[in-house]
This record gives C-alpha cells, structure tokens and sequence, in this order.
C-alpha cells in the first residue's frame, strides 16, 4: 500500500492483508541513533485496538529512549506504510509506528518520526511554504566478506571484495569464485564509477534491490556501481516529501542488506570502511514548494536560485558544523570528511564544483527541476533527524536573510594557497560537530521541532561512541610506535 496523505482505513488495511493470507504483523520503529527496530505480533491481533491504540513495548531497552522507572510505551502505526515484508518466511505485514506515552497519547519528544513530523508542521506555520522535498543520494559497500573483533589484547578487521584490485594477483584456484582461473577483471581503485559488465560484477543485485523498493511503493530513480572499486554502490529515489523520504531511507537500507545477505553478501553503509578508496556519502538534493509550484527558481539568480532558496543555503552553510552532528554522526564519517581529497567540506556553494559543501545542480534548467543539494551528509544519519535538522537550518536561513559566501565555480585545489585559507572547512571529528551543536542549536528549537531533551540524549550518546574509540588502540599505531 503506498504511502498517501490520506491514510487508508483500518478495514481496507485489515482487507489487504487478509487477502495476502498475512499470518503475522511486524511493527517497526526508529530508534534515537537511527536503526530500525522490530517486533512481531500474530495477525488476529490486527483489529481496531493494535492500528488505533497501538502495542507496549519497553522504552527503557532502546538507545536513547526512556529510563527503567518510566519504560513502558506505545507504538502506534501508521496506516500509510502497510505494505508485505519480502524478508520474511511467512507472510507478514510490515507497519512503520510512531512512538507515543502510554498515559497521556502524546507523541513522545525523542521519537525520530515525530521530529520529522514536527518539521512539516512547522515548515507550513512559517508561511514559506508548504511541502520541503527531499532527494538523499545514499551510497553503500558491498562485500563478499566482512570480519572485525575488539578485545583487550587485540584488535583488527577486515573486508573482501571479488571486484577489490587487490585481487588480481590471486593465484591460480585462488580466486574465491569456485572457478579454476583468475580471469583478471578488477575495477581499479577509485576508478569504479560506471563501469559495464565484466568490471560491474553487481548490477543484477542492485536492479533486484531496486526492483524490490518498487514492489513495496518506493519509485527508483536510478542505480549504478560507484567510484570506489571494490563494490561501491548506489540506488537513487524519486523525490518525496520530508517524512515519506525519511520512512522510504530506512525501508531502502532494510532492503539493501536484506538482498544482500540473501546473495551471500554484506551491504555496510558505513561511510568509510576502506583506507584509499571513496567513502559513501548522501548527497542531499532539497526544494520547498508552495501551493504546487516552486520557490526555489529565479531565472536571473545565480545557478537560477531565487533569493529564498539562496538564502535557504546560506542557512546551511551557517548552520553546518551543527548539523553535522545529525548529517555525519559517527566517529568514521570523519575519515570520509577529510579536506584535501575532494570531500564536500569547503563550506561554500557551487554550480558545478562537488568539493562544495552545497551544490547547485544545472542539469536541467526547468524551474520544477531547481533544487540545492547539502553534500556533507552520509547514509549513517537517522534520516529523520537529518533532514528536520536540514529543513531548519535553511528555513533560518530564509527568515533571516542570511547571505552564503560568494560562489566559488573554480577547482578549488588549483586557487592560491591565500584565498584557498580563506574559505571555511567543515569540523573534521565528531567531537567538534558535538561541541558546535551545543555552541549553535536554537535554530533546531524553532517550532518544538527538537526538544532540549532529545539534543542532550542524543549528544550523550555520541560522546559514549567517542570515547570507545578513543580509549582502544589504533592498528596502524602499531606500526607507527611500536619501537618507540
């Protein structure tokens, strides 16, 4: 059933899966630091008391949800996102829930989806417009092997890859496949983006990937191998608004590591897994519209921006060391966000220039198809936090007028060292996104779309992961000081 704004009724969602022959119910959820979570109900629970009234569940046991004194909470689906599971031996109905107190009915603060919720809402009370349209471009890995430990005495892991151009000196039998000879076709490193078959040894897998987002009401817009050699993917989706966006994301990563794990494959959308070669980014493409046209075209402005949607970038690039805290919020995305190696991290804006944190495409130069695109975001953001944080940011942007620096179109490694030290660099750790997030977060108050509540939680947490990095041994330090 694909998502609409008129959510269907819970007969016809009770009908839908009684003439699917549904045997059980899986309820989803989304927890503070992004990762879907489940659980199973048997179909005769589906009546009016589970899609009205909802299901328990102990709060206290998901990461950065509520204390052990006050766990006990509801999930409440949503009617929109009935749809078949393909994952699963039975057939199951998968329902997307929103979190809610089991005394008051309220929606509860530190529920991903409300915060999306809330944005919306607060985008149409600004009068601005109506409807912000999000596009995340998520890029992932996908490996043959994947192997990692963590102990007092050691520490390592490692990933493999038939595609890896480590691989082309395999002996021969050696080659991992069950054939007799290593044929030799290997995508050289950081030179995978486009490759046809052989090199590509993974279209199949992605247009299955894709074809099952469409099975379940997902439209895909395109997929293809990426640069990074050994197995880097990615599959685009049609524009959606805020919410719809954030809820097909996790349905989209769900079903990238489902099909992969049903091929014998890892799928990671960790945003650096390998030393060398490209990490995965979301390149985040947004518009705001209002009463079905856009506000973001102007014919004489700048890569055609009206004033708003220039301003709407400056928001961004305002705001952006905060927002990473939401856009790029694992220790490893700052081994993608790197400057010096063409990652989006000059905060500046850009037609064509994609070391620009803020890109202007000009594919087309239609008013519909006019949209900015926030390119420091990687797809181990919780897209609902995310995009409201996105949305905000530049909302501020508009109602303040804020001016983003002067474009830059030029290559930004061949300026002169002098104006080349001139231009803003993104944080380049976690740490310091934290810190700029706690200096610079009124703006995520606008509208009780965030809650002090929400930002201290989720800022704990991060500062949890930090520190179990910090204090473990590095492999390469090794190599660097063991004869210290």
């Amino acid at each position: 059933m694909p998502q609409t704004d008129a959510a269907p009724s819970t007969a016809e969602v009770v009908a839908f899966a009684r003439e699917r022959g549904v045997h059980l119910v899986d309820l989803k959820f989304t927890d503070l630091l992004g990762t879907w979570q489940h659980f199973a109900v048997a179909a005769r629970e589906l009546d009016e008391g589970l899609l009205e009234h909802g299901a328990g569940f102990d709060g206290s046991s998901i990461r950065g949800f509520q204390e052990i004194n006050e766990s006990d909470m509801l999930l409440v689906p949503d009617r929109s996102t009935a749809c078949l599971d393909p994952f699963h031996e039975f057939p199951t109905l998968s329902l997307i829930c929103d979190v809610r107190d089991p005394i008051t009915g309220d929606a509860y603060s530190r529920d991903p989806r409300h915060v999306a919720r809330k944005a919306e809402a607060y985008l149409k009370s600004t009068g601005i417009a109506d409807t912000a349209f999000f596009g995340p471009e998520a890029e992932f890995y996908i490996f043959d092997h994947v192997a990692y430990g963590q102990e007092a005495n050691r520490g390592f892991y490692e990933v493999d890859s038939p595609e890896g151009f480590w691989n082309a000196g395999l002996g021969f039998g050696r080659n991992g496949s069950g054939a007799a000879a290593n044929l030799g076709y290997r995508n050289r490193s950081q030179q995978g983006y486009f490759p046809a078959a052989p090199l590509d040894t993974l279209s199949d897998l992605r247009g299955r990937m894709a074809l099952t987002l469409e099975r379940l009401g997902v439209e895909v817009e395109v997929h293809h191998h990426e640069v990074g050699g050994p197995g880097q993917a990615e599959i685009d989706l049609r524009f959606q608004p805020l919410l719809h966006m954030a809820d097909s994301m996790q349905l989209y990563k769900y079903v990238a590591r489902n099909v992969a794990r049903q091929a014998g494959k890892v799928a990671t959308f960790m945003p650096k897994p390998i030393f060398e070669e490209n990490g995965s980014g979301m390149h985040t493409h947004m518009s705001l519209w209002k009463d079905g046209e856009t506000i973001m075209h102007d014919p004489d402005g700048y890569g055609l921006l009206s004033e708003s949607a220039r301003h709407y970038v400056g928001g961004l690039l305002a705001h952006a060391p905060a927002l990473l805290a939401f856009c790029a919020p694992t220790t490893n995305s700052y081994k993608r966000l790197v400057p010096g190696y063409e990652a989006p991290v000059s905060l500046l804006y850009s037609q064509r220039n994609r070391s620009a944190a803020v890109r202007v495409p000009v594919y087309f130069s239609s008013p519909r198809a006019k949209r900015v695109e926030f390119r420091s975001p990687d797809p181990s953001a919780n897209p609902y936090l995310a995009f409201a944080a996105l949305l905000l940011a530049g909302l501020d942007g508009v109602q303040r007028g804020i001016e983003p620096p002067p474009p830059v179109d030029e290559n930004l490694y061949d300026l002169p060292p002098q104006r080349r030290a001139g231009i803003q660099q993104v944080p380049t750790s976690l740490d310091r996104v934290l810190d700029a997030l706690e200096d610079d977060h009124r703006f995520l108050l606008a509208g009780d779309v965030f809650t002090p509540d929400l930002l201290d939680a989720y800022a704990a947490h991060k500062r949890d992961e930090i520190d179990a990095v910090h204090l473990r041994p590095h492999p390469f330090e090794f190599a660097l000081y063991l004869d210290a």
